[in-house]
């Protein structure tokens, strides 16, 4: 699948976008381990969050849905997962292989997760490698998938101090100290998302956080929960860049997700004169919501401060399509993250950057962009969703149209995206 996106247009109207992919992960693994039915509205249809679904599935629990964005879970508790038949396909989903690792490293027993091709490139040491310290058994194809887990283990809990700033390690590392003897803790270098910590305690488990340590104890309970998960703030991230570069836009996204570990997105684009409104602000589920409503803007080059990046680590791609459009020069540092990706995203979108005009310069922990006229042309994805979306963005600018190959991973995130956009002003067509 190919997009086609012409050049120019002006986005305005109210949307809703999908709902928040690393909330949709964690209600089927919690609601899985749950005694109870899990309920949640704006479940994320995408194809991450439905290899989790599939994945616990496998395993024996009854899940309903989801349809139009409702999933039911029927936990079987934290003894009650079964031995899945077959290998477990978790598609392109970092978050599932990686946090999946956690759980399945305290069954009875074994397991095998693999991915696309994608997936089976990224590096899983820095899940296996405490999982092994508390006592797992975990083999890999020299760090990356297929894992292989032995069950029958008895973890026990440690003390981890994360060397990257990681959600998933962490939430891996937690996820897994559900089920270990003693008290396992995580120190965080900055701070990421912290949705599982939050979830966990929605569905009653004890969390505690004493400055950057996280800590849980090993052997309690989830009691089921009900509640409705807010917009993924991640695809909201292409419509506040879209409406920001885009002349005479006035758009609102409504009920977005606005946690402080994932909100870094809104205070970067701030910080380049981005005009955005926070309106009806509210709590959803323990998780902190809002409406945010964005008009075009003059946006300028900054130098992103490096202790908001762990707080944007996803939205950088069409970030650097924001800094494209800026007046000057835009130098992002300390995000060794983004090269262990989907794919290398800082490589791929400069390679993108570059073929449309724009000068850059990759850094080994970042990338320099210089804002200057984007001219049309065809661009590759590297087979990354979040790429095929940013280009999309960056036709609103562009004096040309903009092909880009290999959009086939857009649904993964967000499903309907060509839809959606087009509802609102971009001028996207999607071709076989």
């Amino acid at each position: 699948m190919k997009f086609k996106v012409e050049s120019g247009g002006s986005l305005h109207g109210a949307i809703r976008v999908p709902g928040d992919k690393s909330m949709s992960h964690r209600t089927v693994m919690l609601g899985a381990l749950a005694e109870g039915t899990t309920i949640a509205t704006g479940f994320l249809e995408g194809h991450d969050a439905l290899c989790t679904v599939q994945a616990f599935k496998d395993m024996g629990v009854t899940v309903r849905g989801p349809q139009n964005g409702r999933i039911e879970i029927d936990g079987v508790g934290m003894q009650g997962l079964q031995k899945p038949d077959n290998v477990l396909d978790m598609g392109n989903s970092g978050t599932s292989i990686r946090l999946l690792s956690g759980l399945l490293a305290a069954q009875r027993f074994d397991s095998t997760m693999t991915g696309d091709i994608s997936l089976q490139k990224r590096p899983m040491g820095r899940v296996t490698d405490p999982l092994k310290l508390m006592g797992a058994e975990i083999g890999s194809q020299e760090g990356r998938p297929p894992l292989v887990i032995k069950g029958g283990q008895s973890l026990n809990g440690i003390h981890y101090e994360m060397p990257v700033a990681s959600a998933q390690v962490k939430s891996c590392v937690l996820l897994a100290g559900l089920f270990a003897d003693g008290r396992t803790s995580v120190t965080e270098p900055a701070p990421t998302r912290d949705h599982t910590e939050r979830m966990l305690r929605g569905f009653g488990y004890e969390v505690e956080r004493e400055n950057d340590v996280i800590s849980v104890q090993g052997g309690g309970r989830l009691t089921a929960a009900t509640f409705d998960i807010p917009a993924d703030i991640s695809s909201a991230a292409f419509f506040l860049v879209a409406a920001s570069i885009a002349p005479d836009s006035d758009l609102t996204l409504e009920h977005v997700g606005m946690n402080p570990t994932r909100s870094g997105v809104i205070t970067i684009l701030t910080l380049m004169g981005a005009d955005i409104e926070v309106l009806n602000e509210r709590e959803v589920g323990g998780e902190p919501v809002a409406d945010l409503r964005v008009k075009s803007s003059a946006l300028v080059g900054i130098e992103i401060p490096e202790d908001l990046v762990p707080l944007a680590i996803d939205e950088f791609h069409v970030l650097f399509v924001a800094a494209a459009c800026a007046t000057g020069r835009t130098v992002l540092c300390g995000a060794e993250e983004l090269r262990v990706k989907e794919s290398d995203r800082i490589a791929s979108m400069a390679d993108g950057l570059s073929r449309l005009g724009i000068e850059n310069e990759v850094l080994d922990d970042g990338i320099v962009i210089v804002g200057g006229p984007l001219k049309g042309g065809e661009v590759d994805t590297y087979n990354d969703h979040r790429i095929a979306m940013s280009f999309a963005v960056a036709a609103l600018r562009a004096s040309g149209t903009i092909h880009i190959n290999d959009c086939d991973h857009v649904a993964t995130s967000f499903p309907g995206f060509a839809e959606l956009a087009a509802s609102v002003g971009l001028k996207v067509s999607v071709e076989s």
